[in-house]
């Protein structure tokens, strides 16, 4: 019997719960008839005009993508707006589109947990529990320590580059050991006792008030120096694993990861610094 769409859900569905997700939330099938059959799969975190062009370039049924499509209400799926236009165009393909997104996060193999082990963590365990092994974001040791510069340096290395970069606020030559980590924006863990216990901290999309207040905590009371990711780029890391997990699961049915960024930046500009002749 073909796989069908309805039977790769029922798997998306046991390894990524539907009660997992955050209330707010709004992973599952967004597109698609479960009775379709699936013969393609592609992966991508995000699903825009670019990854599903790929996705049906490629000939897959099913998009899976991290982020929801159709995460914010919308009152309309016209083909004038962003959103129908992409509809339209994944209903015109026959190509579905499945999300996994907080549902993901907090999994054995979720992001926070691949960003965790692409850093060379050990014994990680998740800042807040949730059901046994599983629970958003991830805490672990350096062995041996580096220096926050250097670990800064080794996000650097293991994440797709971007044109922000990697950035970190603290001394470079600080030693760290206890690292945490929460692929995606994680600045509402800042207060956590996990963060505040570890030497650094590795998040995206930190933004100004609540990083400078955090950094501010740490020097009276302790907590950790920052480093600072493009959000696309650290979720990134979870697409091969439930790529592995899918081919294992659907030995019959090609799964594809795509390898576009969907960071939205572009460019990034530095003020010049003035010649010597310049200068009053």
């Amino acid at each position: 019997m073909p796989v069908t769409l309805r039977d790769v859900c029922a798997v998306l569905e046991r390894r990524f719960p539907l009660d997992g997700a955050e209330e707010w939330d709004a992973p599952g099938l967004v597109v698609g008839d479960p009775e379709e059959p699936v013969t393609g799969i592609h992966l991508a975190v995000d699903a825009v005009a670019a990854t599903i062009d790929e996705a049906v370039a490629l000939g897959a049924q099913l998009l899976l993508v991290h982020h929801p499509l159709l995460l914010r209400g919308v009152t309309s799926v016209a083909e004038s707006t962003a959103k129908g236009a992409l509809i339209a165009r994944l209903i015109r393909s026959g190509c579905a589109l499945y999300a996994a997104h907080t549902n993901a996060d907090v999994v054995e193999t979720g992001t926070s947990a691949r960003l965790a082990g692409a850093i060379g963590l050990v014994d990680a365990v998740p800042i807040v529990p949730g059901a046994p092994g599983r629970g958003l974001g991830r805490v672990g040791e350096l062995d041996p320590p580096l220096t926050l510069g250097a670990l800064a340096q080794r996000v650097a290395d293991v994440l797709p580059p971007t044109v922000g970069g990697v950035r970190f606020a603290g001394d470079p030559e600080r030693s760290v050991s206890r690292v945490a980590v929460c692929g995606g924006a994680g600045d509402s863990l800042l207060s956590d006792p996990a963060v505040r216990g570890a030497d650094a901290y590795v998040t995206s999309d930190l933004r100004h008030h609540p990083a400078s207040e955090a950094l501010e905590s740490a020097a009276v009371a302790g907590g950790p120096a920052l480093i600072d990711t493009a959000h696309w780029a650290s979720e990134s890391l979870w697409l091969d694993a439930v790529a592995d997990e899918l081919r294992a699961d659907f030995p019959d049915v090609t799964v594809t990861v795509s390898r576009l960024s969907t960071d939205p930046w572009t460019g990034v500009v530095h003020r010049a610094v003035p010649s010597p002749s310049d200068r009053p």
